[in-house]
């Protein structure tokens, strides 16, 4: 009996490549492929389907107040791109069997490792989109609104207070306190919440972790801090955001 259950796997894994070799022999139709119009329309359904719902993730409103660089700015792109590429994933495996879907996979974990987001948020985000696209490329187009609707609320939710961390460098030795206070001051003035704060006279460096209220953006804050502190009291702004 033991004999026959190690056996059992044994056999499984033999019929394995015998069933890719076989989906390879007939795998795709060639130019015959272009004749196909009603697979072809409904491909480009899904494909649209798929950037469509991409974006309504990818320009959420709160992104904007999120912006920090040119890489932030093209991140919309990057979603949108994501989730073609798994509606692709989708409508070859679903037309070709699961070989096409090995090999686009494997192209897929060369991309994802290329590409770098700036926090776990956003990488989350991504394969979000990704899942979403693939749920259109399965012909699965409730579940990919459906998760659409979902993730929309959920960000609404998740990205109404953003949590800032800013590193202030280049303080004056001489007034050390005085510059950290007046940077810890203005930030409350501003009706931010102090989280976090750490000052480091030895290496003229003082450090913030607050959240800002809802209605005041990124840029507006970074503005007031240079107008309201004093020019002998001002340092250099690093800014990260949570």
């Amino acid at each position: 009996m033991g004999g026959l259950m190690l056996l059992a796997p044994m056999a499984s894994s033999q019929q394995l490549p015998d069933m890719l070799v076989q989906q390879a022999e007939s795998l795709g139709e060639g130019w015959r492929g272009f004749s196909d119009l009603a697979f072809l329309a409904k491909a480009l359904g899904m494909l649209l389907l798929a950037a469509i719902l991409a974006t309504a993730i990818a320009f959420h409103p709160n992104h904007r107040r999120l912006v920090k660089g040119r890489d932030d700015i093209a991140n919309p792109s990057v979603f949108v791109t994501y989730a073609v590429i798994g509606a692709l994933v989708g409508i070859i495996v679903g037309k070709y069997g699961l070989l096409a879907g090995f090999v686009f996979f494997g192209i897929g974990g060369l991309i994802r490792f290329r590409t770098i987001m700036r926090s776990a948020r956003l990488t989350g985000q991504l394969i979000y989109v990704t899942l979403i696209g693939l749920s259109c490329g399965l012909d699965l187009p409730h579940v990919a609104v459906l998760a659409t609707a979902f993730g929309f609320v959920l960000l609404s939710i998740f990205d109404t207070r953003i949590v800032y961390r800013i590193d202030v460098r280049g303080l004056p030795v001489e007034q050390f306190v005085a510059a950290a206070t007046a940077y810890r001051d203005e930030l409350e003035r501003n009706g931010c919440e102090i989280l976090n704060e750490k000052k480091r006279p030895r290496s003229k460096r003082a450090t913030y972790i607050f959240r800002p209220p809802h209605s005041l953006a990124r840029d507006q804050l970074e503005q007031l801090l240079e107008e309201a502190i004093d020019s002998p009291l001002r340092g250099s702004v690093d800014w990260e955001i949570n």
